[in-house]
C-alpha cells in the first residue's frame, strides 16, 4: 500500500520523505499550500487538529509529527532498506538520545535562525537581529558538543546512519545554502565530514529534487 505524505514538502516534511526513501518504502506526496492556509483547512484538521506538517496515511492509519513517523517506519520496516535504529539495545538508546538532543538542544536554534533569515522576509515579517544572534550562539554550543562527539564516531549514535542523523538534515540545508551561515559547520572538521556524508546520500539528493519555494 502506497503512504500519503501531505506537506508542503520542505523543512519538518523532507525529514519524513528522507527517511521513507532510506526504507524503500513506496510514497506519494500531497501539497499543502501553508501560504495559503491550506493547514488550517476543516478536511486538514481532520487529519492534524493542531494545523501542522506532516502528516501521513498508511490505510487506514494516520500519524502526524515528522520524528514520530520516522521511528514508527523504522520500526515497522526495520528488516527493509537502511538500517536505522541500530542493532543493540544499547544503539537503539544511543539513536533516541541523539534524536532527543535534535529536538531539544539543535532544533530551536537553528529554526530561528532559518525562520529570521529565510522565511520571515519572504512572508513580509520583520527579522529580529538579536534573535539571530543569540541563536546561532546558542547553536555554536551545541555543534561543539557534537565536534566532540563525531570525533569519537562516524555519526551520532555510533558508526552507523540512524535516524538520529536524518532528522538533521532539513535545517542544517538551510543553513549551509540559502541562510549562509555554512561556515557554522564546515569551522568544525567533524561536524563537516559528517554533513558532508549525510547530505550527499542518494536518498537526501532525491528529496532535494521535491519542489519546495525555498
Amino acid at each position: 500500500m502506497v503512504v500519503k505524505v501531505y506537506g508542503p514538502f520542505f523543512g519538518n516534511p523532507k525529514r519524513v520523505l528522507v527517511c521513507l526513501i532510506e526504507k524503500e518504502i513506496e510514497f506519494e506526496t500531497i501539497p499543502i499550500d501553508l501560504f495559503k492556509q491550506e493547514h488550517k483547512d476543516p478536511e486538514f484538521l481532520k487529519l492534524q487538529p493542531f494545523g501542522q506538517v506532516p502528516v501521513i496515511q498508511d490505510g487506514e492509519y494516520t500519524l502526524y509529527e515528522s520524528r514520530a513517523i520516522m521511528r514508527y517506519y523504522a520500526e515497522k520496516y526495520k528488516s527493509q532498506g537502511t538500517d536505522l535504529l541500530g542493532k543493540t539495545i544499547e544503539e537503539r538508546g544511543l539513536v533516541e538520545q541523539w534524536l532527543e538532543v535534535e529536538s531539544q538542544n539543535y532544533h530551536p536554534p537553528i529554526y530561528n535562525i532559518v525562520m529570521h533569515i529565510l522565511f520571515h522576509p519572504a512572508q513580509g515579517l520583520p527579522s529580529d537581529p538579536k534573535i539571530i544572534q543569540e541563536s546561532e550562539e546558542k547553536l555554536g554550543k551545541v555543534l561543539d558538543v557534537y565536534e566532540e562527539r563525531l570525533s569519537k564516531s562516524k555519526y551520532l549514535a555510533g558508526d552507523f546512519l540512524s535516524l538520529a542523523d536524518l532528522s538533521h538534515l532539513p535545517l542544517t540545508q538551510y543553513l549551509v545554502g540559502a541562510v549562509g551561515k555554512d561556515y557554522m559547520i564546515k569551522s568544525r572538521k567533524h561536524v563537516s565530514a559528517w554533513w558532508d556524508d549525510i547530505s550527499n546520500r542518494p536518498s537526501w539528493k532525491k528529496v532535494l529534487e521535491f519542489g519546495a519555494p525555498f
